[in-house]
């Protein structure tokens, strides 16, 4: 007698793509997905005749940083350290001796903190070159905020001895509008470099 061949049950694979599409689902409901915040700035105006420019601008109220391709700074024409900036940037936006080469001080009455001398129209002009490296780019980005941030939680320690961020919301609003962030972005030029 002629033994036959055993046949080998198959596996039932019927329902494989239902479990598939199950899990896919799964896994999309579940899964938070991260939003990325983006730097609040200002943007670069699109080109000279499509902006009305300010009739009264004063030199004295920007602050100029620019960014080389060798990732130098250059800051009001002065070549500096990244680590002298955030010093730099806060006696600009502080003025606190009313200098004459520094922004334009404004007597204000600002309700909820009474009369405040402040540089109301301060501009950080920031622009670097083409090839400037991104962590350079982001490391002045930084100096820039926290020189703001430190002005801010000073100035919240004198009114309410608390720092800027243990502040309620109206109370932040306060501090900002004496401290407000104005960092303005420039086109890229190219400085000079790779090319």
């Amino acid at each position: 007698m002629a033994k036959g061949k055993k046949k080998v049950p198959a596996l039932n694979a019927s329902s494989m793509a239902d479990i598939s599409f199950l899990l896919l689902i799964f896994f999309l409901v579940t899964t938070s997905m991260d939003v990325n915040q983006g730097l609040a700035r200002r943007l670069p105006a699109l080109s000279d005749q499509q902006v009305e420019k300010p009739k009264d601008i004063n030199k004295r109220n920007f602050f100029y940083v620019k960014i080389n391709s060798a990732n130098q700074l250059l800051v009001q024409g002065e070549e500096i350290d990244i680590k002298q900036l955030r010093e730099k940037a806060k006696e600009f936006i502080e003025n606190p001796n009313n200098a004459s080469h520094l922004p334009v001080k404004t007597e204000e009455e600002i309700p909820g903190l009474g009369m405040v001398s402040y540089t109301k129209d301060h501009i950080i002009s920031v622009q670097n070159d083409v090839d400037t490296q991104y962590q350079m780019y982001l490391n002045v980005q930084n100096e820039l905020v926290a020189a703001y941030n430190e002005l801010r939680d000073d100035f919240a320690k004198q009114r309410w001895g608390k720092v800027y961020n243990e502040l309620d919301e109206d109370q932040q609003k306060l501090v900002q509008k004496v401290y407000p962030q104005r960092i303005s972005e420039a086109e890229p030029k190219n400085y000079g470099g790779n090319k």
